[in-house]
C-alpha cells in the first residue's frame, strides 16, 4: 500500500472527475450521499484508459445498506465482465482475476465495508478524493477506523492494492462536507432547503412552492 502510481495524475484527476459525472448526471447536482465510483482498466491502449463500470451510492432509494458507491461498482462490473452476450464474456474464474488490473475511482475515502471489499477483490489501485477525517471533522458519523487501516490488517491476502489519497479533493470537498455542518456553503447550483436543512438543486424550492400554491 502506497501513493506512488504509474498513473499521471492529471489521469487520476480525470477519473475522479467521471465519479462526480456520474453522480450528478444519475442523482442531482448536490445528492445526500455524494459517494460515486467508476472502474477502469489502465493496461487499455487508450491513455486514459478504458472505462469498465459505474457505481453510486443508492441506499436511500433502495433501503439496502451495503449499496455504497464502491460495493455498487463491484456489482457491475461483475455482471458486466461476466455477461456472455457484453464485450468482455468472462467466466467468474476470469473475472475474479481482471479485477487484478483495474483501479477503482471514488469520490471520497472508502468506509471499513467497502475497503475490505476492494481489498477482498484485489484491485491493483484504488483512489479516493475526499477524506474520512474532513468528513468527520464537519459532523459526518463514521466508524474511526480509516481506509489505510482496514489495507494493512489484510496484509496477509494474495494480491496488493496500491492507495492514491486525496486526489482532487478541493473539487469533491464541497460537495461531501456540507451535510451535517449548516455553517458550510452549498455546492454551485444549490441552496438551503429551509424544512430539514439539505442542500437541494437551485430552483427546486420555488418549484415546490408553485405546486404548493396550485394545490
Amino acid at each position: 500500500m502506497h501513493n506512488a502510481s504509474n498513473v499521471p495524475l492529471p489521469t487520476h484527476e480525470y477519473w475522479i472527475r467521471q465519479a462526480m459525472q456520474t453522480l450528478h448526471e444519475n442523482i442531482s447536482p448536490c445528492p445526500f450521499e455524494y459517494f460515486g465510483a467508476v472502474v477502469v482498466n489502465h493496461t487499455a491502449s487508450s491513455s486514459l484508459g478504458d472505462l469498465v463500470c459505474t457505481g453510486i451510492n443508492t441506499v436511500s432509494s433502495t433501503g439496502n445498506p451495503i449499496l455504497h458507491g464502491e460495493t455498487a461498482a463491484l456489482n457491475n462490473c461483475t455482471a458486466i465482465l461476466t455477461d456472455p452476450e457484453g464485450h468482455f464474456k468472462l467466466s467468474p474464474a476470469e473475472a475474479l482475476l481482471a479485477y487484478r488490473d483495474l483501479t477503482l475511482y471514488t469520490t471520497s475515502e472508502p468506509c471499513p465495508m467497502c475497503a475490505s471489499a476492494i481489498r477482498f477483490a484485489g484491485f491493483k489501485e484504488c483512489v479516493y478524493a475526499t477524506n474520512i477525517t474532513a468528513r468527520m471533522a464537519h459532523g459526518w458519523p463514521h466508524p474511526n477506523l480509516l481506509c489505510h487501516e482496514v489495507f494493512e490488517r489484510v496484509g496477509t491476502l494474495p494480491t496488493r492494492t496500491s492507495l492514491i489519497r486525496n486526489v482532487l479533493t478541493n473539487e469533491t470537498d464541497p460537495y461531501l462536507l456540507w451535510q451535517f455542518d449548516q455553517s458550510y456553503p452549498c455546492p454551485d447550483q444549490c441552496e438551503r432547503n429551509g424544512s430539514n436543512g439539505h442542500c437541494v438543486p437551485m430552483g427546486s424550492l420555488e418549484y415546490v412552492q408553485e405546486l404548493k400554491s396550485e394545490l
